[in-house]
Order: C-alpha cells, then structure tokens, then sequence
C-alpha cells in the first residue's frame, strides 16, 4: 500500500482531552516516526508535532480523530516525496 509521510500539528488548549489524545496516538503508533511536545506555560497550551509516514486515510483519520476532541486543533501538511519503488 503506497504511504506518504506527512506532518501533524496539534494544538491542545484543554488539558482534559490529553488522555484521549494519546490513546489515539499510541493507537496509531506503527505509523508514527517522531513525536515532539512543547508546554507553552505561559499561555496553558501544549504543542505538539508528530511525523507520520502512512496512507493517507489513515493520516486522515489520525487527524479527523484528534480534531474532533475538546481543545484540540489538528492539520496536516503532506510532502511531496514520491514513494520508494
């Protein structure tokens, strides 16, 4: 099945919604090559970026998922990088 590698960044302002935000990571964990979390203090938010290299539906799931849950914003950036043949 042919992958892409994409970036994901999510924005968490509502601290209740980081349980369920990583059970949807770690769900998706196979797919995920690096994951990077910054608490930003000042303004109560965490930033996170995670790298992904999967098909796109499940990039889109992945994103749609995390998107739906309360505080969180979730996009998606795809690269052009063809697949390997």
């Amino acid at each position: 099945m042919e992958t892409r590698v994409a970036l994901l960044g999510i924005i968490v302002d509502n601290n209740d919604s980081i349980g369920k935000l990583n059970e949807i990571l770690h769900e998706y964990r196979d797919y995920i090559i690096g994951r990077m979390g910054l608490p930003y203090k000042q303004r109560n938010i965490s930033i996170i970026s995670i790298v992904l290299d999967a098909p796109e539906d499940v990039i889109s799931a992945v994103s749609g998922k995390l998107g739906m849950l309360p505080g969180v914003n979730a996009k998606t950036t795809y690269s052009k990088v063809t697949p390997e043949e």
